[in-house]
């Protein structure tokens, strides 16, 4: 299991095109191969701030996904909406504890 967090600056302005995109995609990414849960989160203070959540049952689905048409045409739009620099982390599971 890989989780992906993918941090998005976006201008103010555009943040409603980038929903219109998620809206788009979203049922096709949770759709793809591997992948087991997709979330978006947005910035409480800075709503420009919006996250990616991913769960993926490993690297090599997510790469698969990357590298896959749908990736590539979804980024090309997103990445010129964006005010800085994306960054992201692909994570190992080490606890999970729940009430």
């Amino acid at each position: 299991m890989l989780t992906r967090i993918v941090k998005m600056h976006f201008e103010r302005e555009k943040v409603p095109e980038f929903l219109e995109i998620f809206e788009e995609v979203k049922a096709k990414i949770i759709g793809f191969e591997g992948c087991t849960q997709l979330y978006l989160y947005q910035d409480q203070q800075q709503p420009e701030v919006i996250f990616t959540y991913s769960i993926w049952t490993d690297a090599t689905a997510l790469d698969a996904y990357r590298h896959s048409p749908l990736f590539q045409g979804t980024w090309k739009r997103t990445k010129a909406l964006f005010a800085e620099k994306p960054m992201a982390w692909s994570l190992d599971l080490v606890e999970k504890l729940e009430m």
